[in-house]
């Protein structure tokens, strides 16, 4: 199984460096995993992939209106709340991205998320998107962000 495998959805051959896959939460075990992304040096280009493949992939943007430390994580980390707008709503996730950010840099930032992955449980916290970044030369997130402001809930394509 090639190296970024495991960090795809299992629908389709895509791998996405996420924040929110840096860790997860093994509920059956009820250990804490931690992935690391960054550690991974793929040595290939990714499969190609037809328009309509990367269409299911949904990513939009939304603002932060929340950040609040989330101590019972093992990895520090935030617990956001993202505004979507008015069709997708406020949705939460669990970002390792303390090393860049603080709360308040975050409070009104907007970020980039796939928001068609299913929940997942991080510790006691239910994740319900995936908030996207690359890492920098230290394997640390850095949010990708539109470079203008656009509005909440509109879709990359």
């Amino acid at each position: 199984m090639p190296p970024l495998a495991r960090h795809c959805h299992p629908a389709l051959p895509l791998a996405l460096t996420a924040v929110s896959l840096r860790h997860r939460y093994d509920a059956g075990q009820g250990n804490d995993v931690q992935d690391s992304p960054s550690a991974e040096k793929p040595d290939i280009i990714a499969a190609e992939i037809t328009y309509d493949t990367f269409r299911q992939v949904d990513i939009r943007v939304g603002t932060v209106i929340t950040a609040d430390a989330f101590p019972e994580a093992r990895r520090p980390a935030f617990k956001l709340t993202i505004d979507f707008g008015a069709e997708l709503g406020q949705r939460r996730s669990s970002a390792q991205i303390t090393k860049h950010y603080t709360a308040e840099q975050l409070i009104g930032r907007q970020v980039a998320a796939v928001v068609n992955f299913p929940k997942k449980q991080i510790g006691k916290f239910m994740s319900e998107v995936l908030v996207l970044g690359f890492p920098d030369s230290s394997g640390e997130v850095v949010l990708i962000s539109p470079s203008q402001p656009v509005p909440n809930g509109g879709r990359l394509f």
